[in-house]
């Protein structure tokens, strides 16, 4: 069933703190005590950071600081869900698994705006290129006819001499030579088609993730951002939720990576299903990304709700051993996107309530 978010639930920043303070068993709790400062809040930011480096034995080095600053506060969402996950199934967080999954992300994203950026000045390119072509066609085509009509001319004439040979000799090669430069001028015209479809083809298949054929996480940044301007200017509702299937690993650790995939991209279909106003991606790994568009949020959470309620009454089979895998269930945190003044700041709310609805049982969806 869906469940309301507690009243009692704190500000973002004391569940951010509580949440990577005291994600794993065997250490002391912060004070419970809540900020009632600035110089409060900085001194339980300070002594969370400090917890961290200190829980998983890490170098207090400037860039261990950042990175766990980062973590702490959710600011690099993406790597603090994959220290919470693995602080809760027990993992270590080593100093070799933070320098390499610290800068992963980044540098994805780096890479991702450098490809874009680099597919524009292609695209752009090869517009010109298009429009140079096709305009020199028309004029070789133009300047062909006319030549073409000026020696009909002169050979309607019956003029004779040697001048006026050689003249029409020489006319003759210019037509040939613009007609062979048309001719030419049409092959780079179709290239250009060609090479703006190819462009498109691999733009596309850069905002795909092709496990589930949904959007991935960087082609969801565009639509949010699109739907967000959109949903401002009609004065329509927009609401983002993040979903988690769950005891995800169990189901890889006993069944295997190939099970794994298929149980992703059910959940993707069913996700997907919800209904036309909502869009649906894969955020990474087992995690999905909605937008609601036009649904507040009540009504955006009773539909995903009733999404997820429809999806774990379903059993799955292991097709290679016929073993019964069983019920595969998913949590999810949904929040208003308009309560937030960006994407970032939506998606680290998204994820408390996620993070609520794991610690609250799981199979369930948590309002932020």
């Amino acid at each position: 069933m869906f469940h309301e978010p507690s009243s009692a639930a704190g500000a973002s920043g004391k569940r951010l703190l509580r949440r990577f303070a005291l994600a794993s068993r065997g250490h002391e709790p912060l004070p419970a005590a809540r900020p009632t400062s600035v110089t409060g809040e900085r001194a339980a930011l300070v002594t969370a950071i400090g917890q961290f480096l200190q829980r998983h034995d890490l170098a207090v080095s400037p860039e261990n600081l950042a990175r766990a600053h980062s973590i702490v506060t959710a600011i690099d969402q993406p790597l603090a869900s994959k220290v919470h996950k693995r602080e809760c199934a027990g993992q270590p967080i080593t100093q070799d698994w933070l320098d390499e999954n610290a800068g992963h992300d980044r540098r994805k994203h780096r890479q991702a705006r450098e490809l874009d950026q680099l597919a524009r000045s292609v695209e752009s390119s090869v517009t010109q290129l298009g429009e140079s072509s096709r305009t020199a066609q028309l004029a070789v085509s133009s300047y062909s006819r006319e030549l073409e009509q000026q020696i009909a001319e002169v050979e309607a004439t019956g003029l004779c001499g040697e001048s006026v040979t050689r003249l029409a000799r020489i006319a003759r090669a210019m037509l040939d030579r613009t007609r062979d430069m048309e001719l030419e001028m049409h092959g780079r015209e179709v290239e250009a088609r060609q090479l703006r479809y190819n462009l498109e083809q691999a733009r596309h298949e850069a905002a795909v993730d092709h496990l589930t054929n949904l959007p991935n996480r960087r082609a969801f940044e565009g639509v949010f951002a699109q739907e967000r301007d959109e949903a401002r200017r009609d004065g329509t509702a927009l609401c983002l939720a993040l979903c988690d299937i769950d005891l995800f690993k169990q189901v890889n650790d006993r069944h295997g990576h190939e099970t794994g995939d298929r149980v992703i991209r059910a959940v993707g279909e069913a996700l997907d299903r919800i209904s036309d106003h909502c869009h649906v991606a894969r955020h990474g790994g087992e995690e999905f990304a909605l937008l609601f568009r036009g649904l507040d949020l009540g009504a955006a959470a009773r539909e995903l709700d009733a999404a997820r309620a429809r999806f774990s009454v379903r059993h799955f089979v292991d097709k290679v051993s016929g073993r019964p895998i069983g019920a595969i269930t998913f949590s999810g945190g949904i929040v208003d996107a308009f309560a937030y003044p960006d994407l970032s700041s939506a998606l680290r709310a998204a994820d408390e309530a996620l993070y609520r609805a794991k610690e609250r049982g799981r199979n369930r969806v948590e309002r932020g």
